[in-house]
C-alpha cells in the first residue's frame, strides 16, 4: 500500500477554524442543531470532502454522508462525529471528530490510497441537547430510533419543534423518521472526540480508548408557587418558586454526592424564572435535571429519588412541581472487537494509551445499535468542554487523527477478510 503521510497539526487547526467562524456573535461557539448555521457548516464539510474524491450524500436526517469508493463494492467503515454546538460552546466539540475525519480523506487522497471497500466519512446533525433537550437527533434518526411524533414533542426556547426546525432548514421530518440506514451497508464506525474530561491529561496520554458510555435521564421541571409584590407579601407565607427551585437544586447534588449513588452525575444547566421581575416574587420557575450514570438502574434511582425529594421539598414550601421527562438512554458496552482493531492501531504506531469511560453521550451510543462501533478520546485541556475555553492541542488532536486512519484502514481489511476479498486477515467478528 503506498505510504500516507502523518496528519498534519496546521492544516487541521486551520480547518477546525474555519468551521469555528461558523458561529453566532458571542463567546465561543454557538452553531445549534437543525439552524441554517448548521446546515451551512455541512455545506463546508460536503465541500471539503468532495474535494478530497468523496461521493456527497445528505440523508433525511441531515446527516451529511462521504464515501470513498473502494476497489470493491461491499459495506464500509466509517468515521465522523457532529457539527452542531452548545450555546457558547468550544471549537473542539464535535468539530475535531469530523476534521478528523477531513484529514483522514485527504490524507488517502493525497496518497492515491485505494482501500478494498468503501470508507464514509460522517458529519452528524443535531447531536446537542442544547436547543430540543434531545442529544444525538440524526444518529438516532439514522439508527432508526427516533419516531414522527417525537419530533413534534421536541420543542426548543421559542416554542419550535424538532420537525418545524427540520422543515425550515429544508430537511423532510416524515421522511426522516421512517428511513434508517441500512446495517449491511456499513462494517464498522469509529468516532474521535475530545474526552470532555481531565483523565488523559493526568496521565500524559494522548489517546483514550472507550469502552462504556454512560447513560442519561434528563428531566424538565416545573415549579408552581404564587407570584406577588415583593414589598407588599410578608416573608412567611411566601410561596416563592424559585426559592423552593433553589432548595431542589441543591437536593439534586446532594443525591448524586451521596455515597449510595456512586458514579451519579446531577446536574441542573438551564433555569427560567417567571415573571422575571425585580419587583414580583417568582410564580414559576422551570429548569432542567440531568442525571448520568454508567449504571442503568442506579441512574433512574438517582433521578427518582431527586424527584421525590424535590417535590417533597416544594410542598414544604407552598408550592408544587411537576416532572417531564425528555429523554431517557441507558449505558451502551462498546464491542470489545471493534476496540480490539484501534487498541491493535496504537500498538503498531507505538501509541500508549488508557481505556476509559465517556461520561457524555455520544453518537457512537446511536450508531453502535446498528453497526459496532468504537470511541477514540483526545486530551481536553483542564477537562474543559461545552466552554469556550475548550481546548486540544493541534499536536493531539493530529496523534488521534493518524491512529484513527490506521484503525479504520484495519477495518477495511478485516471487512474485505470476512467477504472473502482478501486472504490472511482476520477472521469475522
Amino acid at each position: 500500500m503506498t505510504a500516507v503521510r502523518p496528519a498534519d497539526p496546521e492544516r487541521l487547526w486551520s480547518t477546525l477554524q474555519a468551521m469555528a467562524a461558523l458561529s453566532e456573535p458571542g463567546p465561543g461557539v454557538t452553531r445549534l442543531a437543525y439552524t441554517p448555521l448548521e446546515r451551512a457548516a455541512h455545506a463546508r464539510f460536503a465541500e471539503w470532502m468532495a474535494e478530497a474524491g468523496c461521493e456527497i450524500a445528505v440523508d433525511p436526517a441531515g446527516n451529511t454522508v462521504a464515501t470513498r469508493p473502494g476497489r470493491s463494492a461491499g459495506p464500509a467503515a466509517g468515521t465522523g462525529s457532529h457539527l452542531d454546538s452548545v450555546y457558547n460552546g468550544g471549537r473542539f466539540d464535535g468539530i475535531a471528530g469530523t476534521m478528523a475525519a477531513v484529514e483522514a480523506a485527504r490524507l488517502l487522497h493525497e496518497a492515491g490510497v485505494e482501500t478494498e471497500l468503501p470508507l464514509r466519512f460522517v458529519a452528524f446533525a443535531g447531536e446537542e441537547g442544547a436547543r430540543f433537550g434531545q442529544a444525538c437527533c440524526g444518529s438516532k434518526l439514522a439508527a432508526g430510533l427516533s419516531s414522527r411524533d417525537e419530533l413534534d414533542v421536541r420543542r426548543d426556547r421559542d416554542g419550535v419543534s424538532l420537525a418545524e426546525a427540520m422543515a425550515a432548514v429544508g430537511l423532510d421530518p416524515d421522511l426522516a423518521a421512517r428511513t434508517a440506514w441500512a446495517a449491511e451497508d456499513w462494517s464498522a464506525f469509529v468516532e474521535l472526540h475530545v474526552e470532555q474530561g481531565s483523565v488523559l491529561e493526568r496521565a500524559k496520554l494522548d489517546i483514550g480508548v472507550v469502552d462504556l458510555i454512560s447513560g442519561s435521564t434528563r428531566i424538565e421541571l416545573t415549579v408552581t408557587g404564587q407570584a406577588s409584590h415583593t414589598g407588599g407579601t410578608p416573608m412567611r407565607g411566601r410561596a416563592d418558586a424559585l426559592a423552593a427551585a433553589a432548595e431542589a437544586v441543591l437536593l439534586a447534588e446532594q443525591v448524586a454526592l451521596d455515597p449510595r449513588h456512586r458514579g451519579t452525575r446531577a446536574t441542573v444547566g438551564r433555569l427560567s424564572v417567571q415573571p422575571g421581575s425585580i419587583t414580583t416574587i417568582p410564580g414559576r420557575v422551570t429548569f432542567s435535571l440531568d442525571v448520568r450514570d454508567v449504571d442503568a438502574d442506579r441512574q433512574r434511582h438517582s433521578a427518582a429519588e431527586i424527584v421525590t425529594r424535590m417535590r417533597a421539598a416544594c410542598l414544604r414550601r407552598g408550592t408544587r412541581l411537576e416532572a417531564r421527562l425528555l429523554a431517557d438512554t441507558s449505558a451502551v458496552v462498546l464491542p470489545d472487537w471493534v476496540r480490539n482493531e484501534v487498541t491493535a492501531a496504537a500498538a503498531d504506531r507505538g501509541l500508549p494509551y488508557r481505556v476509559l469511560t465517556s461520561g457524555a453521550s455520544h453518537d457512537a451510543q446511536m450508531v453502535n445499535r446498528l453497526v459496532p462501533t468504537a470511541m477514540i478520546f483526545v486530551p481536553s485541556r483542564h477537562g474543559l468542554s461545552h466552554v469556550p475555553e475548550e481546548w486540544t492541542e493541534p499536536a493531539q488532536l493530529a496523534v488521534g487523527t493518524d491512529l484513527l486512519l490506521a484503525a479504520l484502514l484495519r477495518l477495511d481489511a478485516r471487512a474485505a477478510a470476512v467477504a472473502g476479498i482478501l486472504e490472511n486477515a482476520g477472521g469475522a467478528p
